[in-house]
């Protein structure tokens, strides 16, 4: 194996790319981009099926679509592995849609653009969905030897434990910016983190964040529970009020 192939180029496609180079030469599909990228191969999606792994890094809300389009098109031997941020979602529909000679591999990497490029205890969450052609201990091992730490569990272990750490990072930060936060002279240490958050969250597109609440089933509950600790504080600052009172 020595080739790899690529479905979706946008900002974690071309992590992905980086992370893929030490090992494979890369082959693209990409409906619109065309960016310039050392050492990837733009090719069509006819010719990515040639390939015996195929990732897809595609918007999770195109998903299911580029999975119908392919799951005809694809090989006795091929394995998919997508990147979805969210995996019951993804995962339930590759089972469904993907013939059972079709390898799969659900992955979240726990990173993105800009905490990629500080390389500071990256994560990634792996799950042996259907291993047909035996090759999920080679991914596990590859990442493994790029410094990454790979944790494995279930697509609805994931979901619960995402949403309540990666949608509450990503609701928080949306939340504050519309809150209308931002720098002043007396700044304290923990205020200026709550910056780093806003721009680090608000830094994805908008469609990835809605992306991460609406296909992730446990993210209605940690909103809810996000709005009840809101109240619950308040109201402990009024029953104050009323005794002082």
């Amino acid at each position: 194996m020595n080739s790899v192939g690529i479905i979706g180029f946008g900002r974690f496609g071309k992590i992905l790319a980086n992370i893929l180079q030490k090992g494979f030469h890369i082959k693209v599909y990409d409906k619109k981009t065309k960016d310039s990228f050392h050492g990837i191969e733009y090719t069509s999606l006819n010719k990515i099926m040639n390939e015996k792994n195929i990732f897809i890094a595609v918007p999770i809300r195109e998903f299911e679509n580029i999975i119908n389009k392919i799951s005809p098109l694809l090989k006795k031997g091929t394995t998919i592995i997508d990147v979805c941020s969210v995996k019951k979602y993804p995962t339930e529909i590759m089972i469904k849609k993907l013939n059972p000679d079709i390898g799969i591999i659900a992955t979240h990497p726990m990173f993105g653009p800009d905490s990629f490029l500080s390389n500071n205890k990256l994560k990634m969450m792996l799950n042996n969905t259907r291993d047909v052609n035996q090759i999920f201990k080679f991914w596990k091992q590859y990442f493994k030897d790029q410094g990454i730490k790979v944790i494995e569990m279930t697509p609805d272990q994931h979901d619960l434990m995402a949403a309540k750490t990666q949608g509450v990072t990503h609701f928080l930060g949306r939340m504050l910016k519309e809150f209308g936060i931002h720098k002043t002279q007396i700044d304290t240490q923990g205020f200026s983190d709550l910056l780093d958050l806003v721009d680090q969250t608000c830094n994805d597109t908008w469609e990835l964040y809605s992306d991460l609440q609406l296909f992730n089933p446990y993210t209605s509950t940690m909103i809810k529970n996000l709005k009840s600790a809101t109240d619950s504080l308040d109201n402990r600052l009024k029953e104050l009020q009323n005794v002082e009172n």
